[in-house]
């Protein structure tokens, strides 16, 4: 068996996760998968250009949910998605046209973290 290294991630105090979620009908896994793949071709050089991400992963399930992670210096950081046209017009725009529905957008205050 191989032995497993835990390092604890240096964040700063004021750090958050945002975490987007939506669901899909799960038939339509493979249109809103390339819809994914797609929109990711023009999200993340807009989210490149803004400050404090630290992390960002997104996910599609066949069972119908999609959603977005990322980890942010601070609150204020984390809300300039909530203001990116790449984000918030394009990429909704693009998922709502396969059939995908947005939940709230909530933001946490990391609590601990570590990572193996």
């Amino acid at each position: 068996m191989t032995e497993r290294i835990t390092v604890t991630e240096s964040l700063p105090t004021t750090a958050v996760v945002r975490v987007s979620r939506a669901s899909f009908d799960p038939s339509r896994f493979a249109e809103v998968d390339a819809a994914s793949k797609k929109t990711s071709e023009y999200i993340i050089p807009a989210i490149r250009r803004l400050s404090g991400l630290i992390h960002f992963y997104a996910g599609v399930s066949p069972k119908g949910s999609i959603v977005q992670v990322s980890v942010w210096d601070s609150d204020e950081h984390a809300a300039q998605l909530d203001r990116l046209k790449e984000m918030v017009v394009d990429g909704r725009r693009d998922m709502e046209a396969v059939g995908v529905t947005f939940t709230p957008i909530f933001n946490y205050p990391i609590d601990w973290a570590w990572t193996i």
